[in-house]
């Protein structure tokens, strides 16, 4: 079912100019007038999604502990009536809602958070058609294709949108990165953290992105092949990047935690962040500079090509055998 939309969306900047005729020093003054009233506007975020723990976090980051002054979870819909009101609860989060249209024309950005990846897009679709800006915690989706549909949406309607792991969008993964860059050829990496193959909210993609997004941030969308390996409940995966690098991905199912291990010329080296993350995490301050701008702070592409790793290693756990990454 379609709402009608309760708000008029922001004219484009050429466009507003054009329309009135603006000199450039009058243009550049209104700008700078939009930016800061946009910055400064209070943001009402509305929840899909209440069974993951994650929702509890976000209220208790906005609500409780107000990192972002003005910026607030006022709705939760859950996917029982016991998850809402536990998130309501836990998070402060005042309003509680039995469908999730009920939140238009009430909230100015939303937050899709389900357990598994293939409830995601389907309830954000109404609220991104209208132009609201959606964070889609992660993984993104469950196939390519229908994310590659999704984001072709969002991108006609002119809608910010994103989505990424918190453990590869930190300012220590950025400056992992930023020493990588300087270490000359790096032939292989491994990189070892919790993930499972029969995890009930889709297996490999559940936990999986947390070791396959950080790599791509570090080293680069270009991966080409993987291969799942197992041994009982014991398993690995290999992937190939472009330029020959190899990466091996053991999954852990007796601790947790992520580490990384880089082959270089010097010898086998741990890469870690040489700096502090910040508090409130990059994760979320880029998410909230979206709500508040409309810049993405991933490229659609990059998001795409991670759910397509995914998949690949989602085949290649049936067969163990090499999966080609496709688009």
């Amino acid at each position: 079912m379609e709402s009608r939309r309760s708000f008029v969306k922001t004219l484009g900047t050429g466009t507003a100019l054009s329309v009135f005729g603006f000199s450039s020093i009058e243009a550049a003054e209104s700008m700078l007038f939009t930016e800061n009233v946009i910055s400064n506007k209070p943001i009402r975020i509305g929840i899909i999604g209440a069974e993951n723990s994650h929702t509890i976090g976000y209220g208790k980051l906005f609500n409780i502990d107000k990192m972002f002054p003005g910026v607030e979870v006022k709705y939760v819909w859950g996917e029982t009536e016991e998850f809402a009101k536990t998130a309501m609860e836990k998070g402060q989060i005042p309003n509680m809602v039995k469908d999730p249209l009920e939140m238009f024309g009430k909230i100015d950005a939303l937050i899709v958070d389900h357990r598994h990846p293939k409830f995601h897009l389907k309830p954000a679709e109404p609220f991104v058609k209208a132009g609201i800006p959606t964070f889609i915690d992660k993984p993104f989706c469950y196939r390519v294709a229908e994310g590659k549909e999704f984001l072709e949406m969002a991108h006609r309607t002119g809608t910010p949108i994103s989505s990424y792991s918190s453990e590869a969008h930190k300012d220590g993964t950025f400056d992992i990165k930023n020493q990588v860059e300087t270490m000359g050829v790096i032939s292989h990496v491994t990189i070892s953290g919790p993930a499972d193959l029969e995890s009930p909210y889709g297996g490999v993609f559940f936990y999986g992105i947390h070791m396959v997004q950080p790599l791509m941030y570090i080293f680069g969308d270009d991966i080409r092949k993987v291969r799942i390996t197992r041994s009982g409940k014991n398993t690995t995966a290999t992937m190939i990047f472009g330029n020959e690098m190899l990466a091996t991905l053991i999954f852990k199912n007796l601790s947790y935690g992520w580490r990384i291990f880089a082959e270089t010329k010097e010898g086998t080296v741990e890469l870690k962040s040489r700096i502090e993350n910040n508090i409130p995490g990059k994760n979320y301050t880029d998410m909230v500079e979206m709500f508040r701008t409309g810049k993405e702070p991933l490229a659609h592409q990059s998001i795409l090509k991670c759910i397509a790793v995914l998949e690949a290693l989602e085949r290649s756990a049936a067969n163990e055998g090499w999966e080609n990454v496709t688009m």
